[in-house]
């Protein structure tokens, strides 16, 4: 008998170290780092914290470690380096026509590659909220089915793995906004757009994190943090360089080749931020395009989601599989085909703005120049400078009565927190865990007082205001404005304008800096026709050097 029960614990013994080896993920000691931070010049970039205190990445991954053992490799991985790293969609399909690559690879490889880098405490970007549990069952099927789709395979999302925003509703996994509060947002529908990304036969491969509810939350803290991922860290400069925000695991993500795209989503700078900080592709497009449904909101006038991407083509064929008319968003509206054009056009006769105070940054001084030699036109504007007043108070009514009605009507009803006074009282029982840096955005917008009729006129001078900002697309006949970054985004947003953020080169520090083309509603074909013109032109964007 006595030796029946030591048989038994060594075999318990045994089955816990089997377990242990499959714990990729450890906590790391971040004190050393942390306090390095304090004398970072920027202050939001002075860290209290890094790593999540409620999110375990080995519960994560556990559906995927047996596969990831038996059916993949490192050698495996390498020799696939090439056919997928800043691979476009086309290229990467062509391979899988070619037989050289599957769905079901392509996914393997994404996963493994997440893992081996989030898994180690000196390349770890803190990118990757969840996975969808079911994606390589869905691989396989779109492997399966490929040959009798109806889709033209080498320009669609289908097969192609993506990582979707955490404040994107996507069934089979928690929407948490980067909040604990919603920590249990678990049975939802899929988001509008993500039943069109599935729809294209797309796949969700995750989700990726944020700046806490899209960074309308605290005060002056970090860009990237949230309470359920943590801090998200840029691959070009972790800890040195901000991630941008509010979709900066998205940006993190894409840079770092975790997927093909992912998607963001931009009130003001949301998307164009991230994009350009870690030197990716990224649009914002006319509001309305794309569906709002099932996505955690701040304003109904000013809300949009929009593809991140490693190039202009993949962001074309990830923005036209999510768009589609939402007869419940009261912005959308029916997208009238365009004719994509000449991916080969040239800049000759074209015509671009450029404002007078950002002609002294030598990058775009230089790339000024490139455009002029390849025949465009630029032309200097000096707007009359005006300001944005009540720009907040849109934010924070809109907030105020817009999440509630996201919470009744597609949060999962395990969910408590039903207003954002709610999700403050919340927070203030473990403030620590929940709200390190506070929740100074939240309280202030139960303090805002503006009417209804007030902010319906508040709405209106703005959009005029920032309209007449860059009225010279009229008056001067420009095909866009050109902009460094996410510099005139809270303009574009208010005068609700599309902006395409393209990489331009790194300054000497090594920090991205990007090109951004602003048009006028509803030609998003032509800002992707020009930024693709302008990828040809230079090829600037390079991978970070700890992610190749």
């Amino acid at each position: 008998m006595k030796k029946i029960i030591i048989l038994l614990a060594l075999l318990v013994v045994i089955s816990c170290e089997d377990k242990k080896e499959l714990e990729f993920f450890k906590t790391y000691d971040e004190s050393e780092l942390l306090q390095k931070q304090q004398e970072h010049l920027i202050p939001r970039m002075k860290f209290k914290l890094l790593q999540s205190k409620v999110l375990n990445m080995n519960t994560i991954f556990k559906p995927f470690n047996d596969e990831l053992a038996t059916n993949f490799s490192e050698e495996e991985y390498n020799n696939l380096k090439p056919l997928i790293l800043e691979q476009d969609i086309p290229s990467i399909q062509e391979s899988i026509s070619k037989g050289i690559l599957s769905y079901e690879k392509l996914t393997l490889f994404y996963l493994y590659r997440i893992r081996k880098l989030e898994s180690d405490s000196s390349t770890t970007l803190h990118a990757i909220i969840a996975l969808n549990s079911s994606v390589l069952e869905e691989a396989r099927a779109r492997d399966k089915n490929r040959d009798t789709s109806n889709f033209l395979i080498n320009v669609s999302m289908y097969g192609m793995p993506v990582l979707i925003k955490d404040n994107i509703n996507t069934s089979g996994m928690p929407t948490t906004a980067g909040a604990i509060a919603l920590l249990e947002n678990e049975n939802t529908e899929d988001a509008f757009i993500v039943k069109k990304l599935k729809e294209a036969g797309a796949l969700i491969l995750g989700k990726s994190n944020l700046s806490e509810w899209a960074y309308y939350f605290c005060g002056t803290c970090p860009v990237g943090y949230s309470a359920t991922g943590g801090q998200t860290l840029n691959p070009y400069g972790r800890a040195i360089f901000e991630s941008g925000g509010s979709s900066s695991g998205s940006g993190a993500s894409v840079a770092a080749n975790y997927a093909v795209a992912a998607v963001g989503t931009e009130t003001s700078g949301s998307i164009t931020s991230p994009s350009s900080q870690n030197s990716v592709v990224g649009l914002k497009p006319t509001i309305g395009l794309l569906s709002r449904t099932g996505i955690v909101p701040i304003s109904t006038t000013l809300d949009t989601p929009g593809p991140m991407t490693k190039n202009v083509i993949d962001n074309y064929i990830l923005l036209t599989a999510m768009q589609g008319y939402d007869a419940t968003d009261s912005k959308s509206f029916e997208v009238v085909e365009k004719d994509f054009g000449d991916l080969e056009d040239s800049f000759k006769g074209k015509r671009f703005g450029v404002f007078k105070d950002i002609f002294r940054d030598s990058i775009f001084k230089f790339t000024m120049d490139k455009i002029k030699e390849a025949g465009g036109d630029i032309v200097l504007i000096a707007p009359r400078k005006v300001g944005l007043p009540g720009f907040l108070s849109i934010l924070n009514i809109e907030m105020k009565h817009e999440l509630p009605k996201y919470l009744k009507n597609h949060a999962d009803k395990k969910v408590e927190v039903t207003s954002v006074k709610d999700v403050i009282t919340f927070n203030r029982l473990a403030p620590a865990l929940r709200a390190p840096y506070g929740q100074l955005r939240f309280i202030n917008i139960g303090k805002d007082t503006i009417t209804p009729t007030e902010l319906d006129v508040i709405k209106k001078t703005l959009k005029t205001t920032a309209r007449t900002f860059f009225k010279a697309l009229e008056t001067q006949n420009l095909d866009a404005i050109l902009s460094i970054n996410n510099s005139h985004s809270a303009y574009s947003a208010v005068a609700e304008y599309p902006n395409l953020t393209i990489p331009m080169g790194y300054k000497k520090s090594g920090e991205p800096i990007s090109l951004t083309f602003i048009g006028k509603p509803n030609e998003e074909g032509k800002l992707l026709l020009l930024g693709h013109t302008f990828e040809q032109l230079t090829s600037h964007r390079k991978m970070p050097k700890n992610f190749k």
